[in-house]
């Protein structure tokens, strides 16, 4: 009976339209009506079904999508999961310790990288002569940025601007009438910030002169000091004249480098003040401390316009003795009334005063406080020539614990007194070897107070000087120009209308930068210049020189990027192989790299040579990478006989289990600012070699 009820419940509740159940609903209630069933009726009573238990528990535990978290639970417990999941967790946890460490060590062994001031030639520009932009011959601000894309075309990411300020233009405007202006002759103030921003938009740095030794008389201070005005009144260097038979008798034998005395009456103060340059640009009183902290405004003025740094000249000067004792005579039997050049006097206290470096020092320590932002340092810059004083030229680097120029910039390669190997060698070494530990060089081979490479050395070295710039170790400059092989202009071509009537200066290398073959070389759409172009100007130019592949211009384009992208030559070794007379040889090479660059240069007489025969592990060939002449580029060369002609210059390229910095006949002729070594493995730099 009670089976038969059991078989016919389903089919009298399917006759009745019963309701389906979707699922198990505790105290579900349906409705009585619907079912047909009373409620008085008695339920079925429950039976008994012969079911295996184990099948039922395996089809209850069986996993399925969207299970809710309570069966989820019993299966996360079992150790089938539980052991997989544990195994995962803490393979998790050690690969995520892995990648710390070794980002860790990565870091704690990665070289540093290179600074932008480190990283790319820097471009010098006088703005005067660059490029005209409203017609009035002179160049200017607006010009600067017409010409950028040159500079980014020569591979070159720092600019170099002279002096801009509101100037008289005496000594071609390093004497400031106002260090917050920019002077009407280059623009606005408006027009500097939009350059700035050019600049900066195209992921260049640019750094300015700035000169503090001195002002124009025409400035505010000066003005203040002569008539003896608060604070401004010590702001200058005045000392009281002893008057003779209507002449004025100065305090002491020290001359200006321009030459004559350095002290010159005021009649409105009725004294002498001193002046080591022009007597329209007397000298601060750095040893009054008002005077340091403007020097400190003005610098942080411009830092906050954007500047990425300053070139800081004629620090040397900035203090004096105070005993105003006569300077020792270079020639002890000389009339002491005849001397009137400054070659003729030791400067023994007018130069390199004790507490002048700490001055500097303070001018490092504002640089620094604007350097806090990544990617923002501020670079420093120191350009006295003390020429042949290197000891005095390296304290400008400043010590271990006291920071002070990023480096002086290095005239050696300027003013050398002939041209050979040799003494090119020796203005290398010269550097190299009284460099401090650390810190990084910078050359030069031109500059605003110098003669051209072509008028300085002879046409025939112009490729051959930007070759060994363009691949020593460290920092290169170059002055306008030079990437096209320009001339002086003849001096007889520079009237008195084109001087500005300044007896003093000369200007035969600040002749307008030639942009073309057209009229004034493209500088100025103005009737005329400045200063009269180049005769040359329609062979010698941007335009023409890039449609030529055997051009300076394109030679010194790919040295450039020759230098950008082999690290080698980047921030390599360089290694002296040999010197003589007609040339200089070093290597390039970076520690675990097989590849190594060789330089072959000549600056004397054609000469052949035996490398081989001087480094034996050279390979028996090595290919020309680059050459003065375009035409050997690609070619390969027995290391036994290397010839080169006058003038000549080439970038060897040869691969070597056994670099030159490692073998012991080496030793003490290779050098390393920032020593890095390569990882081929792993494509990465490291330090501990």
């Amino acid at each position: 009976m009670v089976e038969e009820e059991a078989k016919s419940l389903p089919m009298e509740l399917r006759e009745k339209g019963g309701v389906e159940n979707n699922g198990f609903v505790q105290n579900e209630a349906f409705d009585s009506n619907e079912t047909g069933i009373s409620s008085h009726e008695e339920m079925p009573k429950r039976c008994a079904v012969d079911v295996d238990p184990v099948a039922v528990e395996e089809a209850v535990l069986k996993p399925y999508a969207g299970m809710p978290k309570e069966v989820l639970l019993k299966f996360s417990s079992q150790a089938r999961y539980r052991v997989t999941r544990e195994i995962l967790f803490w393979l998790i946890i050690t690969a995520a310790l892995a990648l710390v460490c070794a980002t860790i060590a990565i870091i704690a062994l990665s070289p540093r990288c290179l600074d932008w001031w480190q990283a790319s030639p820097m471009y010098q520009i006088y703005p005067r002569s660059f490029k005209d932009s409203n017609k009035d011959g002179n160049g200017d601000l607006k010009g600067i940025q017409e010409k950028l894309d040159h500079i980014t075309y020569l591979n070159i990411k720092t600019i170099w601007i002279t002096s801009v300020f509101k100037s008289p233009l005496k000594d071609l405007g390093y004497g400031a009438e106002d260090f917050y202006d920019i002077d009407p002759i280059f623009g606005s103030m408006s027009d500097f910030e939009n350059l700035i921003a050019a600049i900066h938009n195209r992921g260049l740095k640019v750094i300015m002169d700035l000169i503090p030794n001195h002002t124009s008389d025409k400035h505010r201070w000066f003005q203040l000091s002569r008539n003896r005005t608060g604070k401004y009144t010590d702001y200058y260097i005045w000392q009281d004249c002893m008057q003779a038979a209507g002449s004025v008798i100065p305090p002491n034998n020290w001359v200006s480098v321009f030459g004559n005395s350095s002290w010159q009456f005021d009649d409105v103060r009725k004294q002498c003040y001193f002046h080591q340059f022009g007597k329209e640009q007397p000298d601060l009183n750095f040893r009054n401390l008002d005077v340091q902290q403007e020097i400190h405004d003005i610098i942080k003025f411009w830092l906050n316009k954007g500047i990425d740094g300053f070139s800081f000249s004629t620090v040397k000067f900035l203090l004096e003795a105070t005993h105003l004792r006569d300077e020792p005579q270079v020639n002890k039997s000389q009339n002491a009334e005849s001397i009137t050049a400054y070659s003729q006097l030791y400067h023994d206290y007018t130069t390199t005063q004790v507490g002048m470096h700490d001055i500097v020092r303070g001018f490092r320590q504002t640089l620094s406080k604007f350097s806090s932002e990544p990617g923002r340092y501020r670079f420093m810059g120191s350009a006295d020539d003390e020429k042949e004083d290197i000891e005095a030229t390296m304290m400008y680097y400043g010590t271990t614990f006291s920071q002070e120029a990023d480096f002086p910039f290095n005239f050696n390669l300027i003013n050398m007194k002939n041209l050979s190997g040799n003494s090119i060698f020796e203005a290398v070494d010269l550097w190299m070897k009284n460099m401090p530990a650390g810190k990084w060089p910078n050359w030069a081979v031109g500059s605003p107070n110098a003669a051209r490479i072509s008028s300085r050395l002879g046409n025939e070295y112009v490729n051959v000087m930007n070759m060994l710039l363009l691949t020593l170790l460290g920092t290169p400059v170059t002055y306008y120009g030079e990437e096209i092989g320009m001339e002086n202009i003849a001096s007889e071509n520079v009237s008195e209308e084109h001087v500005n009537s300044d007896p003093v200066v000369t200007f035969p290398e600040k002749s307008p930068m030639q942009w073309d073959g057209n009229v004034n070389a493209g500088f100025t759409e103005g009737n005329s210049s400045w200063l009269p172009v180049n005769t040359d100007y329609q062979s010698v130019n941007v335009e023409i020189q890039r449609t030529w592949s055997n051009s300076t211009l394109n030679l010194y384009r790919q040295l450039t990027l020759l230098r950008n992208n082999e690290l080698p030559i980047n921030r390599g070794w360089m290694c002296y192989i040999w010197h003589d007379s007609n040339v200089f040889v070093y290597v390039r090479e970076l520690d675990g790299l097989d590849r190594v660059f060789m330089m072959v240069l000549n600056f004397g007489q054609e000469s052949t040579i035996d490398l081989k025969a001087i480094v034996p592990n050279l390979p028996a060939e090595a290919v020309i990478r680059l050459s003065t002449n375009f035409r050997n580029v690609g070619k390969a060369v027995s290391t036994k006989l290397i010839k080169t002609e006058m003038g000549e210059g080439l970038v060897l390229e040869y691969k070597t289990a056994k670099p030159v910095h490692t073998m012991e006949a080496f030793q003490g002729k290779c050098f390393v600012a920032e020593k890095a070594c390569y990882s081929t493995a792993l494509n990465l730099l490291y330090m501990n070699c």
